[in-house]
């Protein structure tokens, strides 16, 4: 029987569909252009490879695209009955993910992975900081994040996609040394793995090392396909960098080139999010933001995500519609915040309502309330700087700059800079 790259049995005959599964997947893990047509590919080799319809669900899913990752699992549903016990299991997983079960669809994943630890395409659902742990909304998913993967790291050796996933567990537990020492050896391994050099780049971040940081992903970029789905997020890397240096006409530049809606390629909650952040750490840092730049995104936000529903992206959305006064959809995300971290969203669309009317006070209590458990909206520690610095600046506003800089050297030591806050 044929084999994928796991050494897990594949029920197709077709050698060619089984090689332009194993492309697919590899370029999924790696955040490579190509994915989707691989799978199609595969489809197109043998329409009956049901895992081959399952990665392209997948992959669909994985950029926000809910009705074409439906449309592509809807192919193998009369099938279910003659599945194997593995492709029943992606079933029953992706089943319970289109549905918006969470909870069961992380347990079901959970279930799979104890017969098949080596199931890339199930695991892959749960690592990083976007996977069923990291939008979980739950406390201490970073340990449980390093948890997950450290319980399966035994099964996978010297592999390229797991490694950099491992050390994406560490570096979001503080294990920035461990961290580093796994995404050079990730890349070793695959040097075009767009997710072990985005990675390395927090590995930077975290470490404070911006001019290391920033020469490292500056040259890696340069190969790397606007089309591959990090590409949008990496370039937020770079920019903010460059605003952080003081180059301020290279961070619009790789704003408004890789970045800005219309412009940037890749998933609409990254596009969203990294622009919204982007924009208010630049003001943040003393950099003058036209409202205009506010208004594109608030505008993007309320059309790409007119419900809340994804913390996370709340989070953001909440930021730009408060900072461009679009107070309709800002009081929205106030009224309708849903999941398990709703809470923190209305408290935190509360702080960026204040901060947009000035109320420093206000926005200070909020911001305040939130900073033991915003982890719970996801994304990494990188991103959630927003939430710290905001803080910061509500002291500053306030006359209170030695609390300010009290509060960074206890939570964030590494990164005592002036340059991300203004006055600090």
């Amino acid at each position: 029987m044929l084999q994928d790259r796991y050494g897990n049995d594949l029920s197709t005959s077709s050698a060619t569909a089984r090689d332009a599964y194993i492309d697919g997947v590899d370029r999924f893990l790696a955040a490579q252009a190509g994915a989707e047509g691989a799978f199609e590919q595969a489809v197109a080799a043998d329409p009956d490879f049901t895992l081959a319809h399952f990665g392209l669900a997948r992959v669909r899913q994985a950029v926000g695209r809910g009705k074409d990752a439906a449309e592509a699992f809807s192919v193998v549903k009369d099938s279910a009955g003659a599945m194997t016990a593995r492709e029943a299991g992606h079933f029953n997983a992706f089943s319970l993910l289109l549905s918006g079960d969470g909870p069961g669809a992380y347990k079901a994943i959970r279930s799979h992975l104890l017969n098949h630890p080596r199931d890339a395409m199930i695991a892959q659902t749960c690592m990083g900081v976007f996977g069923m742990i990291g939008f979980s909304g739950q406390p201490g998913r970073e340990a449980e994040q390093l948890a997950f993967t450290t319980s399966l790291a035994p099964h996978y050796g010297e592999d390229w996609w797991f490694i950099c996933q491992h050390g994406f567990s560490q570096v979001e537990a503080g294990q920035t040394k461990l961290a580093e020492a796994n995404l050079e050896r990730a890349l070793a391994l695959n040097p075009k793995n767009a997710n072990a050099a985005h990675i390395r780049a927090h590995v930077y971040y975290e470490a404070g090392e911006t001019q290391a940081g920033a020469a490292f992903m500056k040259d890696w970029i340069k190969d790397y396909n606007k089309g591959g789905a990090l590409h949008c997020h990496i370039s937020w890397h770079v920019a903010l960098w460059a605003m952080e240096h003081g180059d301020i006409d290279q961070m619009w530049e790789v704003l408004d080139r890789d970045v800005a809606p219309g412009k940037a390629w890749g998933p609409a909650l990254n596009i969203m999010t990294d622009m919204a952040s982007l924009l208010y750490r630049a003001e943040l840092a003393g950099v003058e933001v036209p409202k205009s730049r506010w208004t594109e995104v608030s505008r993007y936000a309320a059309d790409v995500f007119p419900n809340p529903g994804i913390a996370f992206g709340d989070v953001h959305a909440a930021l730009a519609h408060a900072m461009a006064g679009n107070m309709d959809a800002l009081n929205r995300i106030q009224t309708d915040a849903k999941g398990p971290a709703a809470d923190v969203v209305q408290t935190l669309a509360e702080a960026f309502g204040a901060i947009a009317a000035e109320r420093w006070a206000d926005a200070t209590k909020h911001l305040t309330a939130v900073m033991a458990s915003h982890e719970r909206i996801g994304g990494s520690r990188a991103q959630r700087d927003l939430i710290e610095y905001a803080l910061l600046g509500t002291l500053l506003k306030q006359g209170a700059a030695d609390d300010a800089k009290r509060l960074l050297a206890m939570r964030r030591p590494e990164k005592v800079r002036a340059a991300a806050v203004k006055g600090l």
